[in-house]
């Protein structure tokens, strides 16, 4: 199977996940969140496929999510309304994500991708 390796090349964690996926020769389309940010669709379809709360695709951390003051945002959207937001900016997302025909992670736990990679 070949996954959908979606990252921002500065990132330190993304550097490491993507290591950890060459290491393991796994088969990724790397994909810049920053250049190609996940769509509405997208973002949809990898929160069902992931079992994550919404909340769980928010970049935390992030300069922008301080800047718009997201976390006194999230309780009062909706989900459609989160998932719009998420789509405005790829720095918005966390990341890395790794997409595969039946499941998405997010962010980089090792242990979490080695039995995604034990199930290949």
């Amino acid at each position: 199977m070949k996954y959908t390796f979606i990252c921002y090349p500065k990132c330190t964690t993304c550097k490491k996940a993507k290591d950890w996926l060459d290491k393991n020769n796994i088969e990724y389309d790397e994909r810049n969140i920053k250049e190609n940010n996940p769509n509405e669709n997208e973002l949809t379809e990898w929160i069902k496929k992931s079992d994550y709360p919404i909340k769980k695709f928010f970049n935390t951390s992030g300069t922008l999510y301080r800047e718009l003051k997201v976390k006194e945002k999230l309780p009062n959207l909706s989900e459609e309304e989160q998932i719009k937001l998420l789509a405005t900016d790829g720095m918005l997302v966390k990341r890395p994500i790794l997409v595969g025909d039946n499941n998405v992670l997010v962010g980089f736990k090792e242990d979490e991708w080695k039995a995604i990679n034990s199930g290949r």
